[in-house]
């Protein structure tokens, strides 16, 4: 008797034990901004950037150049109301602030000072 309680215990914790959080933010995807001036706001020279966000609050950044990458970096994104916050740890990037929008061409991520930061692909 004593073996069937300590088994149905560890059942029950292991059970427990084994949720993990479903994260269904629509920011989930992958992300692009093709660059009109040859620079973008952390000096890269890149003419295409990529973001991939995943359901932990990670992602990885690309930076292309002529089809290559030029550079990558991963990030941590947070969500606080609607206002999006991409950090880079690790880099001389500043944080970026965006706030989600839908529009006639799709889903866009816009900088909370106005300008486009990337769309949906």
């Amino acid at each position: 008797m004593k073996y069937v309680f300590s088994c149905l215990i560890l059942l029950v914790l292991v059970a427990s034990c084994s949720k993990i959080e479903e994260n269904n933010d629509p920011i989930i995807g992958i992300w692009n901004h093709t660059v009109k001036t040859a620079t973008n706001t952390n000096k890269m020279v890149v003419d295409n950037e990529e973001w991939i966000f995943n359901d932990v609050y990670l992602g990885r950044f690309h930076g292309y150049k002529d089809g290559q990458v030029v550079y990558l970096t991963d990030f941590n994104w947070s969500v606080n109301g609607d206002v999006y916050i991409v950090s880079y740890p690790g880099t001389d990037f500043p944080n970026d602030f965006v706030k989600m929008q839908e529009t006639d061409e799709g889903t866009i991520l816009m900088r909370t000072e106005g300008k486009l930061f990337a769309e949906k692909q």
